[in-house]
């Protein structure tokens, strides 16, 4: 349970002002249509996470336990440092014809976009962390839908009332204090 809930927790808060959060603000904007927004968000986190918590589970089981609590303290480090660096959407949002539907859009930009970002290192850290890669991979996931469905609902009312410095301040905190914890306890 504390593998799913870290999850959750740690991406939802890394995911605010990110930049998959400010594509799902481009697609509800153009598309006004949250749902499939919504599905295609999930169906792609679903996806690119659970090849990152895999990757994660195979890295631990490789370069095993010691080495792997340097890589995954230095990494939740260095991830905190990155949290205090604001986001911005670079590439394709989307703009112009729609082949496939708002879904197949989001699913396969949303997908793209999550490659290599925040989240997608923090599900490979996590995975590498805790024993339950079901568990990691369903909590990373809630937590990109906890923080990107009211996106999709209601964008730009929800973008200027959320403190997103604060909101990355705290999670780069979190993601110190992890670091420190798995340096120093293991």
């Amino acid at each position: 349970m504390e593998a799913l809930l870290v999850s959750i927790g740690i991406v939802t808060l890394a995911e605010i002002g990110d930049k998959t959060q400010l594509l799902t603000l481009v697609l509800a904007a153009r598309y006004r249509k949250p749902w499939p927004i919504v599905a295609g968000i999930f169906v792609a986190t679903l996806a690119n996470h659970a090849i990152a918590g895999a990757l994660g589970a195979w890295l631990t089981r490789v370069i095993g336990p010691e080495a792997m609590r340097w890589v995954l303290g230095l990494s939740f480090i260095a991830m905190a440092a990155w949290m205090l660096v604001p986001d911005k959407l670079d590439g394709d949002t989307g703009e112009g014809k729609t082949r496939g539907g708002i879904f197949l859009s989001t699913t396969i930009l949303f997908f793209l976009v999550e490659i290599g970002d925040k989240t997608q290192i923090a599900t490979v850290a996590l995975a590498a962390r805790f024993d339950s890669l079901a568990q990691v991979v369903m909590g990373t996931t809630i937590g990109m839908i906890v923080a990107n469905a009211p996106v999709a609902f209601f964008g730009d009312a929800l973008a200027k009332r959320l403190p997103v410095r604060a909101v990355h301040a705290v999670a780069a905190a979190v993601f110190a204090l992890l670091g420190v914890g798995v340096l120093v306890f293991g």
